[in-house]
């Protein structure tokens, strides 16, 4: 039994669910997000609650139950308070800025790095060594946010690059004389 599986989807007050044989549309203040899930679940809006059941026993069933489930759970969050990652920079001269729908990276290189926003995300630069990246799917953001790192990925000896807001960077000892 998947105990993730068998809790219902709350559906918060200004949210809307619509079940069409397999997909999921929900809508919210944020905008509408889809999800199609496969054959082996079923899917139900009862009061204000989407439930998500197994058809069969199969271990493919069991899988799908836990994770269509989530899928569903992660389109309400992202329509109603959506999904947010934040980036530092750290390192001498490493600046971002938002320049219309393209991010402007100096990062070392001998040229700037410009990096377009996709549809849906929305990028802000509070400070120049700060990134916060937002939308209402959690898929793209978190894509959005890895590609950005791995223009300049943190480096373990003085810590220097692109990383998380929260990352913790294992710093390597240098070389000895």
């Amino acid at each position: 039994m998947s105990r993730i599986g068998k809790k219902p989807v709350d559906l918060p007050s200004g949210v809307t669910a619509e079940v069409k044989a397999q997909t999921v549309e929900v809508k919210g203040p944020k905008g509408t997000r889809s999800f199609t899930a496969t054959d082996d679940v079923t899917l139900a809006v009862e009061d204000g609650k989407i439930s998500v059941t197994p058809r069969g026993k199969s271990k493919r069933a069991r899988q799908q139950w836990g994770m269509s489930r989530t899928m569903i759970q992660n389109l309400v969050t992202g329509v109603t308070e959506g999904f947010k990652k934040e980036l530092e920079i750290q390192g001498v001269g490493y600046r971002a800025q938002m320049q219309g729908t393209t991010l402007k990276l100096a990062l070392g290189y001998s040229h700037d790095v410009n990096f377009e926003v996709p549809k849906g995300i929305t990028v802000t630069c509070p400070k120049q060594t700060e990134i916060v990246i937002e939308g209402d799917d959690q898929q793209l953001v978190g894509q959005v946010a890895a590609n950005i790192r791995e223009w300049r990925a943190p480096e373990p000896y003085k810590g220097k690059g692109i990383r998380y807001k929260d990352e913790y960077i294992f710093r390597k000892e240098g070389k000895k004389k």
